[in-house]
């Protein structure tokens, strides 16, 4: 049963990477991102912040479908990958509203 979500996982990840279109336009720092709304935020929007690139900002977006918004800042954490360091890296750009 396990494998199953494995499967559905990666199938999700890999359409959601083939929405993404890239671009040559450069990264902004944090410093030039306004606050992101971890509930509502693209996988765009997400892969701007410190340390979330495709793969972890499909991976918030995935938990979010599965468990509903996050209560606090913190519940980024429960998402596979996200961790305090990164939660710590981008706290002051985080958002739930």
């Amino acid at each position: 049963m396990q494998w199953i979500k494995h499967i559905i996982f990666s199938a999700c990840l890999a359409l959601g990477a083939l929405s993404v279109q890239a671009t040559d336009a450069p990264v902004p720092t944090n410093s030039e991102i306004k606050a992101v709304n971890i509930n509502t935020a693209t996988a765009e929007q997400l892969s701007q912040l410190d340390g979330i690139g495709k793969a972890k900002a499909e991976a918030i977006i995935l938990y979010r479908q599965q468990h509903g918004q996050f209560k606090s800042v913190d519940d980024i954490t429960q998402v596979k990958g996200i961790g305090k360091a990164i939660l710590d890296k981008n706290r002051s750009m985080l958002a739930l509203e």
